[in-house]
């Protein structure tokens, strides 16, 4: 099992800024691509940014260029900071984690946390 612990996220004005982080926990599995996600009521979990453990980065157009997704290797842990912040931002965020281990391969979702953008 690999446990994932959010933090972030809230509240903000149009404009604003916010950090996300999840960081991952489990022995005996290799921590392989990271990411976040996002959901509105109604609507299909939608990616927003994926990071391979190489830090190739992946975003969705519509937060190119105001969303930086950025990870940190030796304690398991990935970032979303989110600037620029939109109404239409305004989601719950899922982090996503990919790992393996000797049995094959698992895919991790966080709690979901939620952002709030107020215009």
């Amino acid at each position: 099992q690999v446990q994932l612990v959010n933090s972030g996220g809230g509240l903000v004005q149009a404009g604003g800024s916010l950090r996300l982080s999840c960081a991952a926990s489990g022995s005996g599995f290799n921590i392989n691509d990271m990411g976040w996600y996002r959901q509105t009521p109604g609507k299909q979990r939608e990616l927003v940014a994926t990071i391979t453990r190489s830090g190739i980065a992946n975003y969705a157009d519509s937060v190119k260029g105001r969303f930086t997704i950025s990870r940190d290797n030796a304690k398991n842990t990935v970032y979303l900071q989110m600037n620029s912040l939109k109404p239409e931002d305004t989601a719950d965020y899922y982090c996503n984690v990919r790992s393996s281990n000797y049995l094959g391969s698992l895919t991790s979702w966080g709690q979901g946390t939620q952002v709030t953008v107020s215009s």
